[in-house]
């Protein structure tokens, strides 16, 4: 009678732990849900937003027209070309870049103590506010040069790109397995080869999402631009002079009193997030190939 009894307290105990072990996972399935729905309805919020009051003002006057002066229609031609033309000189210096630091992180330097100190180094130029980076560069280039220009403003955002390429390429080419890296010893094949030619081409989809991550990153940055480029509101494609940019352009606009510069704003901000949306988009299925490979 004794043992029956234990057991059924035993048999009631199990079940009330089995029962609380529930509730406490319904508990945090339901608020996992509820903050999934909160974030993501920000987001609804936010591209509603830039939809409801950018799209009326896309034309194709917006790409074909310069920006207009106060209370006069207009476009977005020049900053958009601005923008390109600083995003590329970006992409040209910071990649090479970041590819080498990253490749002889992975590569030469993987258990010494200089890898070491560059990974925390990188680790904090990820996280250095734009802002500061915007301001060192005016120090070092505006400053001695005297004025602004658009060669200043592709050193900055090439400044924000390089930690992120050496975080993506130190990343991809450690997922590489070193029997590739082996057999290419093995029949005879220099370091230098079996990284150009095996680890690069294994690592390829990985590093071109990390340069994709890092266009969409520097795309919408405005801090580091003010203190280097400044803003133009003609037509320029010297590198040695101020030049417009998206992200300038739309923060300007949009702190004016003129309802053209502030539709223009909202046209503009709907076209630089749709351009960043189609980067990340880009990055992740390029990822997702990778991992299907």
């Amino acid at each position: 009678m004794a043992d029956a009894a234990l057991s059924r307290r035993a048999a009631l105990s199990a079940t009330g732990r089995h029962a609380a072990r529930r509730r406490r996972n319904a508990a945090a399935t339901a608020l996992a849900y509820a903050a999934t729905v909160f974030g993501l309805g920000w987001l609804v919020l936010i591209l509603g937003a830039l939809i409801w009051n950018g799209i009326s003002g896309l034309s194709p006057s917006v790409f074909t027209e310069m920006t207009p002066p106060p209370g006069t229609a207009g476009g977005l031609l020049n900053p958009i070309v601005g923008s390109l033309i600083m995003t590329a000189l970006a992409i040209a210096i910071g990649t090479p870049l970041g590819m080498l630091a990253g490749t002889y992180m992975a590569e030469y330097g993987r258990h010494e103590r200089l890898t070491g100190t560059v990974r925390f180094i990188n680790d904090i130029l990820l996280s250095a506010p734009s802002i500061v980076i915007g301001l060192f560069i005016y120090q070092v280039l505006v400053a001695p040069l005297g004025h602004f220009s658009a060669l200043a403003g592709g050193v900055a955002l090439a400044v924000l790109v390089i930690p992120v390429v050496v975080r993506t390429t130190e990343d991809m080419l450690m997922l590489v397995p070193n029997s590739l890296r082996e057999a290419a010893a093995a029949i005879g094949l220099p370091r230098s080869l079996t990284i150009t030619r095996i680890c690069y081409r294994a690592a390829r989809a990985g590093m071109m999402t990390g340069v994709l991550l890092a266009i969409a990153r520097i795309s919408g940055e405005t801090a580091p631009l003010l203190f280097t480029s400044l803003n133009n509101q003609f037509w320029n494609v010297s590198l040695n002079a101020p030049t417009a940019s998206l992200p300038v352009v739309i923060f300007l606009f949009a702190l004016s009193p003129y309802k053209e510069w502030q539709s223009l704003a909202w046209t503009g901000a709907l076209i630089l997030t749709m351009a960043v949306l189609a980067l990340s988009i880009a990055a992740r299925a390029l990822l997702a190939s990778r991992k299907d490979a």
